[in-house]
């Protein structure tokens, strides 16, 4: 993001329609009206700061209608946001706040007025670290840190505009919808059911992220909340779908249903089908780093096997690369590379880029670190990542082949699957397995299972089962680094 045209626009539809709603959450309601009022009051504050120039501020990302009020009056002095996880630790966010050059971090406070934390600058922390610029930049996103520090992603405001114009049309948003804002504010997929409709003057319901996995809470939201548009990983749609019955469990005024973010369970297409009896179904895939790159139409009555990402979008390039890193011409399977019109120019930290972000003739393709397969017909599978190719006693094991197949015992509920240290073997695999309500199933039972369903050295060493969801990332995936830490627990 966000580009000035976004201010503008928010500024433009106020004057037109000020008692329109523009956020949901919970029980309050924030019109188009007061959102520009919020959005004038703290510019103004902003101002009068006087904010050393050229250096960016620090939002946390707390997903309420202060914080976007907060971040739209950046975007409008102009200031370079950075807008971190709230649930990012103490030291990693003085880190990454000190290698972006930030000036001070910002919040609202409970009367509306601006709350100012200067920053101290560290140029040493920041050594090795781009400079965005105002003329090209507003947003600075973060990476999930799963391997350490976060890494720093800039958003240009050119690319911005140009997704915002393709989901636009590709969804056919207008100012009558309202979307279901379920990811952190932090995420990417905020581009789209965030600032996106708020550009096309539409209503944002957003997710509480206290209330993320409340089931009856968010089926509340989409029927209330009269929502058009919802975007999501698979739990979402499972939380959304599960025990619904009828009439009641059904939501009719949902037109578009996008999954992303994680491979649909054919199951859950089935049920959401039935939820979502009006609904578009799309499987789109994308990375912080590129926004959405591949797009495919999901028709759940005759979906089979494996969930296509699909085709590249109109303007983007993709390609295959072989072990060696050599596109492959034709079907095969290998590590994804793309290139989008909506792409950052590359990480901030110059010495992650060369690694990455890759020169072919002169065009700059990024490279995901997924492995795809792609068909006779063009179309694209997402096999997994290629970090969770591992070798158990020397033989390639995909992480996420395993969990496919745990997951088809009738008896488990989800299942995740890690790769830990074994002294003989290379790499052990571990599966944490959330069993349905009154199973009967065990740590035999599963084993055995996969004795008949997986080649040897893809059986899990070791099982553990309960009625406990699997612990999850911010953004809904499961969370293996916990899902390691427990093993050692």
């Amino acid at each position: 993001m966000p580009s000035p045209s976004l201010a503008q626009n928010i500024a433009a539809h106020a004057g037109r329609r000020p008692s329109l709603t523009a956020l949901v959450l919970n029980q309050e309601q924030v019109t188009y009206g007061e959102l520009a009022d919020q959005v004038s009051h703290l510019s103004r504050q902003l101002k009068a700061a006087e904010l050393p120039a050229g250096r960016p501020v620090c939002i946390p990302a707390r997903k309420d209608p202060a914080t976007i009020a907060l971040m739209l009056a950046a975007f409008t002095e102009p200031l370079i946001v950075l807008a971190p996880s709230v649930e990012l630790g103490d030291d990693a966010l003085d880190r990454i706040c000190r290698q972006a050059r930030v000036s001070a971090k910002l919040s609202v406070t409970a009367g509306g007025g601006l709350d100012i934390r200067p920053v101290p600058a560290d140029e040493s922390a920041a050594e090795g670290f781009a400079r965005p610029t105002t003329d090209t930049t507003r947003l600075l996103l973060t990476t999930s840190g799963s391997t350490g520090t976060p890494k720093l992603v800039p958003i240009g405001t050119d690319a911005f505009d140009a997704f915002a114009a393709w989901a636009t049309e590709e969804f056919r948003i207008t100012a009558e919808d309202s979307s279901l804002s379920y990811a952190p504010l932090n995420f990417d997929l905020a581009l789209l059911d965030v600032w996106t409709f708020l550009g096309a003057g539409a209503r944002v319901v957003l997710v509480d992220r206290e209330k993320a996995t409340d089931a009856p809470h968010l089926k509340s939201l989409v029927s209330e909340g009269e929502v058009t548009f919802v975007q999501g990983v698979p739990l979402l749609y499972r939380l959304l779908t599960e025990g619904a019955e009828g009439s009641e469990g059904r939501f009719g005024k949902v037109r578009e249903a996008v999954f992303t973010g994680d491979k649909t369970p054919l199951d859950l297409l089935k049920r959401a089908e039935e939820s979502f009896p009006l609904a578009r179904f799309h499987n789109v895939y994308g990375c912080t780093e590129t926004n959405d790159s591949f797009i495919h139409p999901v028709d759940p009555g005759t979906a089979e096997g494996v969930v296509p990402i699909g085709r590249p979008l109109a303007g983007v390039e993709a390609d295959v690369l072989d072990d060696d890193g050599r596109p492959l011409t034709g079907p095969g399977t290998g590590e994804l590379v793309v290139r989008t019109p909506f792409q950052t120019q590359g990480y901030l930290q110059q010495s992650l880029n060369p690694d990455v972000f890759i020169d072919r003739d002169g065009r700059t393709f990024y490279r995901t670190g997924d492995i795809v397969t792609r068909d006779a017909e063009g179309r694209y599978v997402l096999e997994g990542r290629s970090d969770w190719q591992v070798k158990v006693r020397g033989v390639r094991t995909n992480l996420q082949e395993v969990e496919a197949v745990l997951a088809q015992h009738p008896d488990v509920e989800e299942a995740a699957v890690v790769a830990l240290p074994d002294v003989e073997a290379g790499v052990r695999l571990h599966a944490r397995i959330t069993k349905r309500a009154g199973a009967g199933l065990n740590s035999l039972k599963i084993r055995s299972y996969a004795g008949q369903n997986l080649p040897r050295h893809a059986i899990p060493s070791s099982v553990r089962i309960s009625e406990i969801p699997l612990p999850r990332t911010s953004t809904g995936k499961p969370d293996r680094n916990k899902i390691k830490e427990e093993t050692s627990a």
